[in-house]
């Protein structure tokens, strides 16, 4: 049984916090509340991007709380992302310049590779056409260069396969710590999992409970039965059953919510676990991948010609 801790070890020998607040389709407007509430209750794991499109406004709760002494900047863990229209090495560093400046941090403590997909520079929204061609080898030069200078304190990917994970940390200097992606009990990435723990990269949840609020998201994660009856036995909610279970299993989670009612909820994921007998009842959830990255795709334009080739067969 593994006792899942508030904490795990990066192969940089950092420590993330093990729950950590995701900000994606958080409104600007929002966002800022719901980061300052966070920490104030006990987070200390952020997770951001340029693509939300709300860095300034958590920037400033990180200067004003900060300032005020709510928190240390070294008690913070905050995670950003390099976008897929920054992959070029000489636009690497420019990039993470503005995100520290949006942010108002002189470094990240994580920065990721936010998709293993290239779009041309400058370019907006998905359109197909603007897809060329990915070279992750030279934009993980660039990102190994982040990290020598100290400007991101730990590097890794997000939305990698197992195959295009192996694959980079054959060519790798600086081996990426982590590997951000989809991860619940109804895509619970087994494959992958067993891959990082066995290389030493730290698997980190993003939607760790299906994102519920996502008009596009067909499957319900939490109104699985075996999540709901769960819930009922242990007297705990079915978010945090889902969370619990993923950090049973031994990766940080990034639940997203601008509720604060929720956003206490779910950090309230220690002190008790799930006793192995309803932890195996977990394994015999059928699997459905939610975020498949359909707009990476295309016959004509950049790498993938399919979810096949995007993903590797991790369907």
């Amino acid at each position: 049984m593994v006792i899942a801790s508030e904490f795990f070890d990066l192969n940089t020998g950092a420590k993330i916090p093990s729950v950590g607040l995701g900000t994606g389709q958080s409104d600007p407007g929002v966002v800022g509340r719901a980061v300052e509430f966070a920490i104030k209750v006990g987070y200390r794991h952020i997770d951001c991007s340029p693509l939300y499109g709300n860095e300034k406004q958590i920037g400033l709760v990180f200067k004003n709380l900060i300032a005020e002494g709510v928190v240390k900047r070294e008690d913070l863990w905050v995670t950003s992302k390099l976008w897929c229209t920054d992959h070029a090495p000489e636009d690497v560093p420019a990039a993470l310049d503005r995100t520290l400046q949006d942010l108002q941090l002189d470094y990240v403590d994580l920065y990721l590779i936010h998709w293993p997909v290239r779009m041309k520079k400058g370019a907006v929204g998905f359109k197909a056409e603007n897809l060329i061609p990915v070279d992750i080898p030279s934009t993980w030069k660039a990102m190994e260069a982040l990290y020598d200078s100290g400007k991101a304190r730990a590097i890794g990917v997000s939305n990698f396969s197992t195959k295009k994970l192996s694959d980079l940390l054959e060519t790798a200097r600086v081996p990426p710590a982590v590997d951000q992606v989809e991860c619940h009990p109804l895509w619970q990435q087994t494959k992958l999992q067993e891959f990082c723990k066995a290389k030493g990269v730290h698997l980190s949840g993003y939607s760790p409970l299906g994102s519920p609020g996502s008009s596009w998201v067909k499957t319900q994660v939490l109104k699985h039965p075996v999540i709901t009856e769960v819930a009922e036995e242990l007297g705990k909610t079915p978010p945090q059953v889902a969370l619990r279970w993923g950090l049973q299993m031994g990766h940080s989670v990034l639940p997203k919510s601008t509720t604060e009612a929720r956003i206490m909820e779910n950090f309230d994921v220690f002190g008790w676990s799930l006793p192995g007998d309803l932890v195996a009842k977990f394994s015999g959830i059928e699997q459905a991948r939610l975020v498949e990255g359909t707009p990476f795709t295309s016959e004509t334009y950049g790498s993938y010609r399919s979810l096949e080739e995007l993903w590797d067969g991790e369907l």
